[in-house]
């Protein structure tokens, strides 16, 4: 087993995710804690343009046609070899529909467990510590893992993504690994429309919920968003009750 820690790196329209930067700048410290090294993995049709985002990083690459869109039996199938033979302390992915696809199959497959929903990683005695999120974050435990490594996702949010984002040349170790077609293929991206605003755009969000007490004091908190400069969105219960759209949704079964 080696002490560094690997990042799944999770791209979307050619440009990596801000998730992807949280969780590098986090990797950089835990890996410097024990003496190893962070490690982006990169998978993609073109890794190039990608690795130059990433900074002065060192990237794992498997570049490959048939990475031109995820697909989870895929990247699981090209990460698999390389997991298993490099053996790292912590293989770390946004708490994302890419991150927890790719985790939770490599995790059965190689047999290391895996802490979803994770807000903190630290090192204590040379071993990962892992704070997660227990439903819907009413609870959170604090986990070790039984051999030292694990496989964490990681919530949007645990980490500023400036800590993540560097300046210099990416070093690329580029990996032959061939990838074979998945069970799932991809056929096309169908984006719902974004509504009134997009509040996953948004710097500020003034959120309310069933405290409110009824619908005319929406208006209030409209209000309270605009000298603010930000938008209002809403808890579940107050998207099911129409008071306001479903796309001001946030949190686990909204937006992110």
């Amino acid at each position: 087993m080696s002490n560094d820690v690997f990042v799944l790196v999770e791209h979307r329209d050619g440009a990596v995710t801000d998730s992807t930067f949280e969780i590098l700048g986090r990797a950089h410290e835990l890996a410097g804690a024990v003496g190893g090294e962070a490690v982006a993995l990169l998978l993609a049709a073109d890794v190039g343009p990608l690795a130059d985002q990433l900074g002065g990083r060192s990237i794992l690459a498997i570049e490959d046609p048939g990475l031109a869109d995820f697909s989870p039996s895929v990247y699981q199938a090209a990460l698999l070899p390389i997991v298993r033979e490099r053996e790292p302390l912590l293989l770390l992915a946004p708490n994302s529909g890419v991150g927890m696809d790719v985790a939770g199959g490599l995790s059965g497959a190689i047999g290391v467990p895996l802490a979803a929903f994770a807000t903190s990683i630290a090192i204590d005695a040379g071993s990962p510590v892992v704070t997660c999120q227990l439903y819907a974050g009413k609870i959170e435990a604090r986990v070790r893992f039984r051999d030292g490594r694990g496989i964490c996702t990681v919530v949007a949010g645990s980490y500023p993504a400036s800590a993540g984002r560097v300046a210099g040349s990416p070093r690329i170790e580029r990996v032959s690994m061939p990838v074979a077609d998945g069970r799932v293929r991809f056929r096309r991206l169908i984006r719902p429309e974004a509504g009134d605003v997009d509040i996953t755009r948004e710097g500020i969000l003034v959120s309310v919920g069933r405290g409110i007490g009824e619908q005319g004091n929406v208006e209030l908190v409209r209000e309270l968003a605009a000298a603010l400069g930000g938008a209002v969105s809403s808890s579940r219960p107050i998207a099911d009750a129409g008071w306001l759209p479903r796309t001001r949704q946030v949190g686990k079964s909204g937006l992110r």
